[in-house]
């Protein structure tokens, strides 16, 4: 399996976040995890920045995919086309 770069924009209370994030661990998906209401100060304003340049509504989860492929939502089946799983 191709080793992909993945980053996960999420918020430590959402439902679908925590499924995003037991589905990457369950296919031993290595990521990068920013839980956005943990963060603080620039830290917290340049996330939340990346997800408006990627996806307008700022909603959560948002998956970058090898800095070229988003995924809005816990959508199982194209993280795994994505993935190659």
């Amino acid at each position: 399996m191709q080793k992909r770069r993945v980053r996960l924009y999420a918020l430590s209370t959402c439902g679908w976040c925590r499924k995003t994030k037991a589905f990457l661990e369950g296919h031993q998906v290595e990521y990068e995890c920013f839980d956005i209401d943990l963060l603080e100060g620039e830290a917290k304003e340049a996330a939340r920045d990346a997800v408006g340049k990627l996806n307008p509504r700022r909603s959560y989860p948002t998956i970058i995919v090898d800095d070229d492929e988003v995924v809005v939502g816990f959508d199982e089946d194209k993280l795994k086309q994505l993935l190659g799983l």
